[in-house]
């Protein structure tokens, strides 16, 4: 009988443990991933796969802790209970959030050049020496997910990326849109309001990627055309996230106009 009740306390126990120890390494390695991007002492892709190791052992973390929960009816046993129940938590944070980017992704072919004239892309100029220092993609509209290639692919899976034409001047859509490049927070490269050309750089969120972007004006009879390309420097795929760059600065410009 005594030995029953020494032993109930301890159900679950390692379990809990073992949640409490890989959502702590997995934060950390998750953590440093977006600091070591920024910092500069990982590269993008190193930092993609530390944050990759850290997202695995916070699945782990949720599925041991909550089992270290369950057998132990939320007491976590011997083990810390709040830092288990930390551990579960920051499981399913991470995990819900990599659902979410998954879902988003769901579906983006394999391209990393988006633009709303396939016919004759906007075409990078200032950008290109950058492209240089660290680029795989080339800057040209040509090549393994760009060109007909991506022209085909992105047609199939984002038609709704056309040009913009509104009824407002060039001047006002050049200042415009140079007002939404900063509002979204790129790296200007260069702005000719001569040549209807705003160029700059986004980065995506965390492991920060890079990606450029050419905003063209061109005038019309009646109307300002506007078309949008954003290329990633490197990868094949880019998960449809220069499809949404370039759909929500469209959608972010309208806005400013409508003003």
């Amino acid at each position: 009988m005594k030995d029953a009740l020494q032993a109930a306390p301890r159900k679950g126990s390692r379990l809990s443990s073992i949640g409490i120890w890989t959502a702590l390494i997995g934060v950390i390695l998750a953590g440093l991933s977006g600091v070591g991007a920024r910092a500069g002492f990982l590269s993008p892709f190193q930092s993609m796969g530390a944050y990759a190791l850290g997202s695995l052992l916070l699945l782990i973390a949720l599925v041991t802790a909550g089992l270290g929960l369950l057998r132990s009816a939320g007491t976590a046993g011997t083990a810390s209970a709040p830092a288990t129940w930390l551990a579960l938590l920051a499981g399913l944070a991470v995990t819900a959030n990599n659902g979410m980017v998954m879902a988003q992704a769901r579906g983006a072919p394999g391209i990393h050049d988006i633009t709303t004239d396939t016919d004759n892309p906007p075409a990078f100029v200032a950008v290109v020496p950058l492209r240089q220092v660290d680029a795989q993609n080339p800057p040209e509209y040509a090549g393994p997910g760009s060109g007909p290639e991506a022209a085909a692919a992105q047609k199939l899976a984002f038609p709704d990326l056309q040009p913009l034409f509104v009824s407002q001047p060039p001047n006002v859509v050049f200042a415009a849109a140079r007002d939404v490049v900063a509002e979204k927070g790129w790296t200007l490269v260069d702005a000719s309001e001569s040549e209807g050309r705003i160029e700059a750089t986004a980065e995506t969120g965390w492991v920060r990627f890079k990606d450029d972007v050419v905003i063209r004006i061109q005038p019309g009879r009646d109307q300002t055309r506007v078309d949008v390309r954003s290329k990633s420097r490197v990868g094949r795929g880019d998960m449809g996230v220069n499809a949404r760059r370039v759909r929500d600065f469209l959608t972010s410009l309208q806005a400013r106009l409508d003003r």
